[in-house]
């Protein structure tokens, strides 16, 4: 197991600063094959009660372009499949332990994700709630299109921490109510990742997702025309199909 705090140590990074790719890149290079995300985020459904967990299957970017979000480039052209950019397999065990430990979980739901840190504006969670989104948060994007793209499974514990800004009968989302919603989550989080790594490591020998060639057919750029550095470079990515 790899633990890494997202935010750094002592939560010093806002999400817009997180290097996402230099997280994956290391990931992958310590031949992480499977990434559980926890999160907090706001609830945008009166049914997601502040408190329970949300395994998301999907999720759309309100980001706005400051973060680093592929490894292509520089040389190297590729088009990775992102239709369904949560590994189902994997999805399955987090609502399976989440379920085991006694939360409440709601499985599947788009996770909308903004560029922060501000919260948003009543107006914005308002529209937002029109998308019939079900939660929102600022971390998920890039993090998981840049694990597809390292051909890494990746799934969301998705913590409700508030009710964003939308709801009339509560307070408005602030870092107080965040907090202390996380503080009582933290015990049953910590009990879904324990039952959950022992599911992965039940069928840690049934790897057959669709993650796991994510880039099988996905690069389209001629191998003897990418400039040996980028080869260099993302070796522990793409160097099994320029063999």
């Amino acid at each position: 197991m790899v633990f890494l705090p997202r935010h750094g140590r002592g939560h010093h990074l806002l999400p817009s600063e997180v290097n996402y790719r230099a997280n994956i890149y290391g990931m992958k290079k310590l031949a992480v094959e499977q990434i559980i995300s926890v999160s907090a985020v706001g609830s945008m459904k009166e049914k997601i009660v502040p408190g329970d967990i949300v395994i998301p299957d999907q999720f759309f970017d309100r980001t706005q372009g400051k973060r680093a979000a592929t490894f292509f480039g520089n040389g190297i052209a590729g088009h990775v499949q992102f239709a369904d950019p949560i590994c189902s397999a994997l999805a399955e065990i987090l609502a399976e332990s989440a379920v085991a430990v006694g939360a409440t979980v709601h499985q599947g739901g788009t996770y909308l994700c903004i560029e922060g840190p501000n919260f948003s504006t009543r107006a914005e969670s308002n529209i937002f709630r029109s998308w019939g989104v079900d939660i929102i948060g600022m971390t998920n994007l890039p993090e998981a299109r840049l694990a597809r793209e390292a051909e890494i499974c990746y799934g969301t514990v998705a913590l409700a921490t508030d009710y964003d800004c939308w709801h009339d009968e509560h307070d408005d989302v602030s870092v107080e109510s965040v907090i202390a919603i996380i503080k009582q989550n933290v015990a049953t989080a910590r009990e879904i990742i324990k039952t959950a790594v022992a599911g992965i490591v039940e069928r840690r020998q049934q790897r057959d997702c669709d993650c796991a060639e994510a880039l099988k057919f996905a690069i389209m750029t001629d191998k003897s025309l990418i400039p040996a550095e980028v080869k260099q470079a993302l070796e522990p990515i793409i160097g099994k199909y320029l063999d």
